[in-house]
């Protein structure tokens, strides 16, 4: 799973060389939303300014459990307030590489939310509806995010079609270089776009393949008979489209279980096993599984795999598979084969959990080179 320093250097070099042509790409992201409020969980308040923090969501979980039957008081301490959704973080950070970036969610109605702003300079944002909410509760060891999703049905079809046009939503969805549809889990009626889209436009396209993005996002809460639909939808894409369909760890186990034959899967042997398996069943291009320290992909049964700048000490959790997803679609916007998209995507994240802030491509080439480097 290590990478050798050499091929880190190479993949830096074919990214740095690439940089001019980032400009030219083109990318069409939606179509969620959401203002995200970064949380940390107080342990003991020692005075105004200063607290001990549960760093462990083991902790939190005691602490609540321990108050069943009773009650208790736990102080949440706001770290920041940005943009959120998977979506909107997945294209700011590509608008970071330097694409140019259009943009289609529920971000403010009619206005946007001001947490969008600096988005909005940067990409070509359009929202047909208000955002949802989540208060991100972050550990060391992962994170809770809690959600207030009511908005999130204004986005359908129906509604793309009044507030924003069909005519606009195909001229973007048939010229981008890369199309990404995220967070179906938390948008109610996604299938439902994904049926019209593919019924309504995907038999107008013509000119060469181009590259299409899903990720599912955490699908624990759907029905697994929904699950095996939406997964049967985004394998339809690959009729138009070269597919490439995003899971973090927990996500594969889930749709594995959905699809009837999940297994235990603790080492990076065995998720690999889980990945092949998945692949067969959803016949997508390129099937990618990114765990918090190492990530892998699966093509045309070949699977590629590598390990990733973790830090023991994030600054921020929240949006980091997204940022992943960002570094791996950028890597095979650029004709990179899977391992060193990988690489990106892996380099990507481990940016901006150093950073909080989304990198360019400039700051990938040089944490490839030096995974050390202060960023």
């Amino acid at each position: 799973m290590k990478i050798s320093q050499d091929r880190r250097n190479t993949c830096a070099d074919r990214l740095s060389a690439a940089a001019d042509r980032v400009g030219q790409l083109t990318a069409f992201i939606g179509l969620d939303g959401f203002v995200d409020e970064i949380l940390h969980v107080v342990d003991k308040r020692e005075d105004a300014e200063r607290y001990t923090r549960l760093s462990k969501m083991a902790q939190w979980a005691e602490r609540i459990a321990a108050a069943a039957g009773r009650s208790t008081n736990i102080e949440l301490v706001s770290q920041m307030t940005k943009l959120g959704g998977n979506g909107p973080i997945m294209a700011n950070a590509l608008a970071s590489f330097g694409l140019r970036v259009s943009y289609l969610g529920v971000l403010g109605y009619p206005n946007l939310h001001p947490v969008f702003a600096d988005f909005a300079k940067r990409a070509e944002v359009h929202s047909i509806a208000e955002p949802g909410y989540t208060d991100a509760v972050e550990f060391t060891d992962g994170k809770v995010m809690v959600g207030k999703h009511q908005s999130l049905k204004q986005m359908n079809w129906a509604n793309i079609q009044s507030r924003f046009g069909v005519d606009e939503f195909h001229r973007r969805f048939s010229t981008a270089d890369l199309v990404g549809f995220v967070n179906w889990t938390m948008l109610p009626y996604m299938s439902d776009v994904w049926e019209a889209v593919q019924r309504e436009l995907c038999p107008r396209l013509n000119g060469p393949r181009r590259h299409l993005f899903v990720d599912l996002c955490d699908p624990e809460k759907r029905l697994p008979a929904d699950v095996v639909a939406a997964l049967d939808l985004v394998a339809g894409f690959q009729r138009w489209f070269d597919v490439i369909l995003g899971l973090n760890e927990k996500e594969a186990h889930e749709v594995a279980r959905a699809l009837g034959f999940d297994r235990p899967a603790s080492t990076p042997e065995e998720l690999t096993a889980l990945a092949q398996a998945i692949h067969q069943r959803v016949p997508v291009q390129t099937l990618v599984v990114h765990p918090v320290s190492y990530a892998l992909a699966v093509s045309a049964g070949h699977t590629s795999l590598t390990s990733g700048p973790v830090t023991a000490q994030p600054l921020i959790t929240t949006g980091a598979g997204d940022h992943f997803n960002s570094g791996f679609c950028l890597g095979k916007l650029l004709g990179l084969d899977d391992l060193d998209a990988l690489l990106a995507g892996v380099t990507a994240s481990g940016y901006y959990v150093r950073t909080a802030q989304s990198p360019t491509v400039s700051d990938l080439a040089r944490l490839l080179r030096d995974p050390s480097v202060e960023c």
